[in-house]
């Protein structure tokens, strides 16, 4: 499954402790509501291969697990670094919406977030599901892009002002990991939903 791209410049927006978790390999899991800008306040995939662009200003360590809490620096509001480093790309694979809290609990060992962020997020636009997105995510050798204002405030999506090129991306986890976490998700997330009624 690899990246039939040789540029982009299509980028998420993520907490730079989440993007360190997928590009070790600790997590293949984003949990995701709509952001404040997106269209109609909906969230929406608006690409499945993409670039990781680290961000800072939101971070909040209460909302982590303790492991990944200690990785979190304090920055104040609208800080941001004066160059971004881009090392990864990575292809969503899956998009999986959930409602139901016990299945979101379920999960709770193949991410970062804690019980906390979860509760939070189901709560906020209550009607809306929180999707889960499966990455697919593959180490590049680091570019440091400057900062542009346009990429910040509260979006998910940006187009960055030149494209990076993905030759020499290597896959974080083999295709049989991958294919076996997903597997493993898309049970907890498709048995619950789709049990057959007694």
């Amino acid at each position: 499954m690899l990246m039939e791209l040789t540029t982009t410049f299509h980028a998420l927006k993520e907490w730079a402790v989440a993007i360190n978790a997928l590009e070790s390999g600790k997590t293949i899991m984003l949990l995701r509501k709509g952001g404040i800008h997106e269209r109609n306040g909906h969230f929406q995939v608006a690409n499945k291969q993409i670039l990781l662009y680290p961000t800072y200003e939101h971070q909040q360590a209460f909302m982590l697990k303790a492991e990944y809490a200690n990785r979190v620096y304090p920055v104040t509001s609208g800080w941001h670094p004066e160059t971004v480093p881009i090392g990864s790309c990575a292809e969503i694979t899956d998009i999986l919406p959930v409602s139901d809290e016990s299945i979101v609990n379920t999960l709770l060992p193949f991410h970062i977030w804690n019980e906390h962020f979860i509760s939070d997020r189901l709560k906020w636009k209550p009607r809306q599901p929180l999707y889960i997105l499966l990455l697919r995510t593959y180490k590049l050798p680091e570019e440091e892009i400057p900062y542009h204002p346009k990429y910040g405030g509260c979006k998910s999506w940006i187009d960055l002002d030149q494209p990076i090129h993905l030759q020499g991306a290597k896959p974080v986890l083999s295709d049989f990991a991958y294919t076996q976490l997903v597997e493993t998700i898309r049970q907890i997330v498709g048995d619950k939903l789709y049990a057959p009624s007694l």
